[in-house]
């Protein structure tokens, strides 16, 4: 039978044993918070400890790989062998007899040229390179010393020639073994060789420049079919400089003597010449496999240019000094037949040939420039000579200040055949329209040159250009955007250009002013021409108002009434026009010739007051259409300036006179604006009128010694004042109690100097201690009083 205690006694146990299970509990606890605490102490140690310590050194990382270490020692190694037997070879060679000379340098060029067999069976590539730069640096070593020993009495020039042509063979029979084959030094340098003996051959036999020059190309030919024919990269890289190097020496050698012949016999030699590189080079190009096409497009314009200057060099003997250049291009044009070549030319072949004929066209252009930017740009001399006289013939009134071209009669030849190949060659749909507008323009430049060149009559000349600047207007009604842009630029500068030309006479000016404004105007009533024609209608509409003032000998200033007529012209047509995009070009031109106005009014301030205030009645009219309000502002202060003017030439010297055309329209702008915007600060609405009059009066009242100016400006401030207390209004309070206090304080301050002077010194700081005594002893009931003026405030709008 199991005991059980009683239920007091089991529930004293049960106590007794919790409380020993708690108390462990604590102490375990106790325990594991110590040792919690040693461990973060440890770690933290150890990493300050880990800190301080340098991380370990990585293992040295090897700079340079095996192989290049090799090689940089082979090419020292081969590098020291060739300086030593060039030193034996210039020092040693003359303590040795004949027979010890041949011996020591045949063994060792022998020597040095067996090795790389022997070194290429057993793997040895790069020692075997190595190697054989010193066997081939021997050979040449050998050359010097022959010369030398047994031929010291030969033509130095002649025997490297020969000695050149030798080693070539040389290394490239070496080259070509099949022992040697692996080898890639004894080609190139083969090739390298292979550049000298014809041009040194030339020079020995003192052949002359011509002789030089084709060696050069027959050795650059000689490149380009070795660069075509062989597979190995090292000698096609080599080839491919030698061909380009020597090629570029003979052309030039060429073209220099082309441009130095004094005979037709010495440019034809060097015209054959420069045709002997052009076939290189084409024949180059049409060998030029798939990859190399830029090779190929280069090599083909190459051929072209060297073919028109060759032609063109043999036949300026033959023609003019001046047409030289329609010659060359003439010859440039006849190079796009390659075009209509089809299939029977490679495509980049086709294509370098017409790059070669554009730039020849494009030559010529720049050569045709000058005497283009003559024309067009020097009638501007007749600025500093208006109305000095109608000159005798057209070139006269072009060429005022800089000498008329002897080569001028060519350029219209030049810019008409351009243009006809612009016209017709070009075929592709996307540069077809542009080619045109291009042609175009060259067409309007040539027609431009005509009468300075044909010397026409100076009216006859001036009616050429009306005629195209008609004309080109005409055009400018197609419906194209770039041609119709083409022909406004060309209509305006040849209207400009037509303007300067009649400066020269009074009448001349008076009539092309008039015709061009009505040509201009008349075109504005097209809607595509108007954003461009109108503007420039009312340009020229100022222009012949200040000429016409000018030509009844007007002061400039009454003058400036007759160019206000333009500005309202402006202001009537701009919401008239078709075009929207014209209005804003139209009034701009209207503003520029109202400036023009005032300028010319600067120097009579009544005529200047009348011309301001008309300027005002038009702003003011334009600011009465709804897309123009905000030039009702600019009106306003028009009629200021106006009226400030009127004052400055009556000599008022009252400055509220100023002020109160300011303040009084600013005033009903700001009513109007808070009656439309009752949330409109009456800063925004009424500071700066208010401002305008109060400031300049208070400054005026303060050096004003009589009572009246103070008096009123004090009344107005009060009435501000009290305006601004009754609609609660904080500008008007705030700017008229100031002023009101400052005309108050100025009034008051003889008799507080006067005071202050009667009293006893020590009453000034007696009162001041009992005014800081007083306000001591009410400063918080006066903080109060501040922030309630404070809020006041600031609910004020």
């Amino acid at each position: 039978m199991t005991h059980l205690p009683p239920p007091a006694e089991e529930l004293r146990l049960l106590d007794a044993e919790l409380w020993q299970l708690d108390s462990r509990r604590t102490q375990l606890l106790a325990r594991r918070a110590w040792l919690v605490a040693a461990l973060q102490q440890t770690q933290q140690q150890s990493r300050a400890q880990a800190g301080t310590q340098p991380p370990p050194a990585a293992p040295p990382r090897p700079e340079a790989a095996a192989p290049s270490v090799q090689n940089v020692l082979l090419v020292l190694g081969g590098v020291l062998l060739t300086l030593a037997a060039v030193v034996f070879t210039l020092v040693s060679w003359g303590h040795m007899g004949i027979t010890g000379r041949a011996l020591v340098l045949g063994a060792v060029t022998l020597a040095a040229l067996a090795g790389p067999a022997l070194l290429l069976k057993r793997g040895l590539r790069s020692t075997a390179e190595s190697v054989a730069g010193l066997g081939l640096a021997l050979t040449v070593l050998d050359a010097y010393a022959l010369h030398e020993a047994a031929l010291a009495g030969t033509d130095g020039t002649g025997y490297a020639a020969a000695a050149t042509a030798v080693l070539a063979g040389i290394w490239s029979a070496y080259g070509l073994l099949p022992a040697t084959a692996a080898l890639r030094l004894p080609l190139p340098c083969a090739l390298v060789a292979a550049q000298f003996p014809l041009s040194l051959g030339a020079l020995s036999a003192d052949a002359g420049s011509y002789v030089i020059s084709a060696a050069l190309l027959v050795t650059a030919g000689l490149d380009a079919m070795t660069a075509l024919r062989v597979r190995t990269g090292s000698v096609r890289i080599t080839a491919m400089v030698g061909a380009y190097s020597t090629g570029a020496l003979g052309v030039l050698t060429a073209g220099w003597l082309s441009l130095a012949a004094d005979t037709s016999s010495a440019a034809a030699r060097a015209g054959a010449l420069l045709l002997l590189a052009a076939a290189i080079a084409l024949g180059a190009a049409w060998r030029v496999p798939g990859p190399g096409v830029g090779h190929a497009l280069g090599l083909a314009a190459a051929s072209g240019l060297l073919t028109v200057g060759a032609l063109g060099g043999a036949a300026r003997f033959g023609v003019p000094a001046e047409w030289v250049v329609p010659v060359h291009l003439a010859f440039g044009v006849a190079l796009l037949a390659g075009l209509r070549a089809g299939r029977l030319l490679p495509d980049a072949v086709r294509h370098g040939v017409a790059w070669a004929s554009a730039v020849v066209q494009a030559l010529a252009l720049l050569w045709a420039l000058p005497v283009v930017a003559l024309v067009v740009m020097g009638p501007a001399g007749w600025l500093v000579r208006v109305w000095s006289g109608a000159p005798s013939d057209a070139r006269a009134a072009v060429a005022v200040e800089a000498p008329w071209p002897s080569d001028a009669a060519a350029a219209p030849v030049a810019l008409l055949a351009v243009a006809a190949v612009l016209a017709s060659a070009v075929r592709a749909e996307q540069w077809r329209p542009r080619a045109r507008l291009g042609a175009l323009g060259l067409l309007w430049a040539a027609a431009l040159l005509l009468p300075a060149i044909l010397a026409v009559p100076y009216l006859a000349g001036m009616s050429v250009l009306g005629v195209m600047t008609a004309a080109a207007l005409y055009l400018g009604r197609t419906t194209g955007s770039g041609a119709r842009v083409t022909a406004l630029v060309l209509a305006l500068v040849t209207a400009v250009d037509l303007t300067l030309v009649s400066l020269a006479s009074q009448a001349a000016t008076l009539v092309v002013l008039s015709v061009l404004t009505a040509l201009l105007a008349a075109a504005s009533w097209r809607a595509s021409l108007a954003p461009f024609t109108a503007p420039a209608a009312l340009v020229y509409a100022a222009a012949l108002a200040s000429a016409t003032g000018a030509a009844v000998d007007w002061p400039p200033a009454r003058t400036a009434l007759l160019v206000l007529t333009v500005p309202v012209a402006a202001a009537l047509l701009a919401p008239r026009l078709g075009a929207q995009r014209a209005t804003v070009p139209v009034e701009a031109a209207g503003a520029a010739a109202g400036l023009l106005a005032v300028g010319l009014a600067v120097s009579d301030p009544p005529l200047l007051a009348l011309v301001l205030a008309a300027c005002g009645v038009i702003t003011a009219g334009t600011a009465l259409r709804p897309d123009r309000r905000p030039l009702g502002y600019a009106a306003t202060a028009l009629f200021v300036l106006a009226a400030w003017v009127r004052l400055a030439a009556w000599e008022v010297g009252t400055p509220e006179a100023y002020t109160l055309p300011v303040t009084v329209p600013a005033l009903l702008v700001g009513a109007l604006r808070r009656r439309h915007d009752p949330q409109a600060s009456s800063w925004t609405a009424y500071g700066f009128g208010l401002t305008a009059t109060f400031l300049p009066s208070l400054v005026a009242a303060w050096g004003d010694p009589h009572w009246m100016r103070p008096l009123l400006l004090g009344t107005a401030a009060l009435l501000v004042t009290l305006l601004g207390a009754r609609h609660r209004l904080q500008a008007p309070l705030m700017l008229g109690g100031s002023v009101l206090a400052l005309v108050t304080l100025h009034e008051l301050a003889p008799y507080v100097v006067q005071v202050t002077g009667a009293l006893p010194r020590w009453a000034p700081p007696a009162l001041a201690g009992l005014l800081l005594l007083a306000l001591g002893a009410t400063y918080e009931q006066r903080i109060r009083d501040v922030r309630r003026v404070r809020e006041v405030l600031g609910r004020m709008s």
